[in-house]
């Protein structure tokens, strides 16, 4: 019998982390979207191993479809409550916390572009759990470890923008779980968002709106959130999105235009948006 308790945020860095045993670049499998999915979704588990800290932490699987071999992260956590109240005193009303918010925040990400700052995350049914699997990234530590290190990183004015970008799309989204082991980084120093099992709120305000004032926005970015149509977040997250929280994602989106908007009749595009070179 499986516990099927609430998540710590201690796990991300757990899971992801600190149990890993990264694979050389050369090594990463050279795979497509459409690929890794298909090898997430079929491939043998020939091995698991359970994170040695928290309540319900989520399984790391090796997988294997006869070519490649490679790990993955099966998290299984769904779970909702009335009320329930958080040891710094915080009380949430109408508590979530499910594995369908990781797979729709991967597929919202898609939509806006940002698709290359999580890793491929689909659903899959494993020894009678229903789950999100995602492909095991190959990270060299998290925005903690980074800080409390002090290591600065090689292109500052890069890594402030890949910064922007996590904070607009955790906005967005109203990740509730925000922490600094929840963004990763490799070798190459590529920022990754993972754990959104508790974002998705109805909420159609912004959680906190000075991320947003704060933090200047990719101009393709900008537009992605401009055209993004109801019909389309509503297909693509079939099935782990209500209508209600579409309707939060939406309501949100609106807000965070029309911040942006301000901004540049304000202060000019120049001194808001920013082109990103790196290709989407």
């Amino acid at each position: 019998m499986f516990n099927h308790r609430i998540l710590r945020a201690t796990v991300p860095v757990l899971v992801w982390l600190a149990l890993t045993t990264f694979l050389p670049a050369q090594q990463e499998p050279k795979l497509s979207e459409e690929q890794t999915k298909t090898f997430l979704k079929t491939a043998e588990v020939i091995a698991r191993k359970n994170t040695p800290k928290g309540v319900t932490s989520p399984y790391r699987l090796t997988l294997s479809d006869g070519n490649v071999t490679h790990d993955a992260a099966f998290n299984y956590i769904n779970e909702s409550r009335q009320r329930i109240q958080f040891s710094d005193g915080r009380t949430e009303v109408n508590f979530k916390d499910s594995y369908k918010y990781d797979i729709a925040a991967y597929e919202l990400a898609k939509l806006l572009g940002l698709g290359d700052m999580m890793p491929v995350t689909v659903e899959r049914k494993w020894h009678g759990m229903t789950g999100a699997i995602s492909w095991w990234l190959p990270v060299k530590m998290d925005e903690a470890t980074r800080l409390k290190q002090k290591i600065e990183p090689p292109d500052p004015e890069a890594w402030n923008r890949r910064m922007y970008k996590k904070r607009i799309f955790a906005e967005l989204v109203y990740d509730t779980d925000i922490n600094l082991t929840n963004a990763l980084i490799s070798a190459d120093w590529q920022l990754w968002m993972i754990d959104f099992t508790r974002a998705f709120r109805v909420y159609s305000d912004l959680r906190e709106k000075a991320n947003i004032t704060g933090s200047k926005c990719e101009r393709h970015l900008l537009e992605r959130l401009r055209n993004l149509g109801r019909d389309e977040l509503t297909r693509n997250t079939k099935g782990y999105l209500t209508n209600a929280e579409i309707d939060g994602v939406m309501a949100r989106r609106d807000k965070i235009v029309a911040i942006y908007d301000d901004l540049i009749i304000k202060n000019g595009e120049k001194e808001v948006l920013f082109d990103d070179p790196l290709p989407k």
